[in-house]
């Protein structure tokens, strides 16, 4: 590999070994007591021991502010593990424990390194992004099954996708299933496949999608809304890594990747009944958990950018430094994907290259919208018919649902009831209603107050 600086921060942390094979990795070594010289060169790596006492978080926050692209890694003892969490979160990339052997630490600096020069199509510039990716890049190199959790827009999908193309199975097929969009009647069929006359209107073969994702990756997404008969024999065929079709009793081997996903709690829905602990416990391997939008403010500008370009056709739109302290301090209930929503909708009320606050028409900018002079100028479009009322008809819809669900403190179940909806067809409409940008967690809140 090419010579990489790195910053050795207490050499208490680091074998005569370990140092031997920095050092035949080509690793350039500084060694330093603290971060607290002026330096001539910035680090690409910093190994942080948590040896030098109680400033260690403190250092990794410096460092963090002082060099955002160095690969920073912390190394704690054994018996000190709970600490890694918070250096995690005070932002190191990765740890390694001590004891640890010369590979251990190559490997997990090789990756880290890897992540900082490519995250493939994600686009991630936050810490707290960075480190599921860190996780995603390690999961990727095993065939364990991937259990993503999330709320509902995050990009569960995307991480899944990249998961697939940085493992060895990049090159196979990548099958994705939304297992709530399916009926529950036809989700077997569509994952298992089926014979000719298997049902009534069987009328030709048809691979389910573990066949075609064979040698490559399955997602499951929104693996909590599969029925419990469907779950017991999901979970036969992860087990025998075979799958037999419906009306065929020849079974076909498996080589795929599984990759489960869902914006639940499914310890929560193991608890409820409503998912099998067996089942919870197979895709429970490798847990990620991505975070909301809210909690990675690095990432919205980037990814405002990034949706900027792929819905300008070409053209070349920026945004005002309004819009992007908007877009800044804006919670995005509905996370990544309301956010794509708005910028596409955003070039779509663009009446110049430069994207204003009245174009985004988030919530908090309504006022700024109604003062804008272009905007008062122009005549009122009228609706399509029925669209006006169809619009009314959704926002009382919208307001009956939140007023029951503060009614019974939040509880799905009982709202469900109370609505005379399954829980599942509850879950679909609050998922419709946090994408068009309805906050339900905080409007419930409030109306309790």
């Amino acid at each position: 590999m090419a010579s990489s600086l790195l910053w050795l921060v207490s050499r208490e942390g680091v074998s005569d070994v370990c140092y031997g094979a920095l050092l035949a990795e080509g690793y350039q070594i500084e060694l330093m007591t603290a971060l607290t010289r002026g330096e001539q060169q910035a680090p690409r790596v910093i190994l942080l021991d948590s040896d030098i006492g109680p400033g260690f978080l403190e250092q990794i926050r410096t460092a963090v502010s002082r060099f955002p692209k160095a690969v920073i890694m912390a190394v704690v003892d054994q018996g000190e593990s709970a600490l890694t969490g918070e250096a995690l979160r005070a932002g190191a990339c990765d740890y390694v424990l001590k004891p640890y052997q010369p590979s251990q630490l190559l490997r997990v600096l090789g990756q880290s390194l890897v992540l900082r020069q490519s995250t493939g199509n994600m686009v991630v510039r936050s810490r707290a992004g960075l480190q599921v990716l860190q996780l995603a890049y390690r999961a990727a190199q095993t065939s364990a099954a991937v259990l993503i959790g999330g709320e509902s827009g995050t990009g569960k999908e995307c991480l899944a996708r990249y998961i697939h193309q940085v493992s060895g199975r990049g090159q196979g097929p990548f099958v994705a299933v939304n297992c709530a969009a399916i009926p529950e009647s036809m989700l077997e069929a569509v994952l298992f496949g089926y014979n000719k006359g298997a049902f009534t209107g069987a009328a030709q073969a048809q691979p389910g999608k573990f066949e075609l994702a064979n040698g490559g990756t399955l997602l499951l997404d929104e693996i909590a809304e599969m029925p419990l008969n469907l779950q017991a024999k999901l979970l036969r065929v992860l087990q025998e890594k075979e799958v037999e079709r419906l009306g065929s009793h020849q079974k076909m081997q498996l080589d795929v990747r599984i990759v489960a996903a869902s914006n639940r709690d499914l310890r929560e829905a193991v608890s409820a009944g409503e998912f099998r602990e067996d089942l919870f416990y197979r895709l429970d391997v490798l847990p990620l958990s991505w975070p909301p939008l809210r909690e990675r403010q690095e990432d919205i500008l980037p990814l405002a950018h990034h949706f900027l370009g792929r819905y300008g056709q070409g053209e070349q739109f920026r945004f005002s430094p309004e819009a992007e302290r908007t877009l800044m301090s804006y919670r995005w209930p509905g996370n990544i994907r309301e956010l794509e929503n708005v910028i596409q909708r955003a070039l779509i009320l663009a009446r110049s290259a430069i994207i204003d606050v009245a174009d985004l028409m988030l919530p908090e900018s309504q006022t700024s919208r109604l003062a804008n002079p272009l905007i008062v100028l122009t005549p009122p479009s009228t609706p399509a018919p029925g669209k006006g009322l169809q619009a009314s008809r959704q926002r009382a819809e919208f307001d009956y649902v939140l007023q029951t669900l503060q009614q019974h403190s939040g509880h799905r179940s009982r709202t469900a009831e109370a609505l005379g909806l399954t829980t599942r067809a509850l879950r679909y409409k609050l998922a419709t209603m946090r994408e068009q940008g309805i906050d339900i967690e905080r409007t419930i809140g409030s109306r309790t107050a």
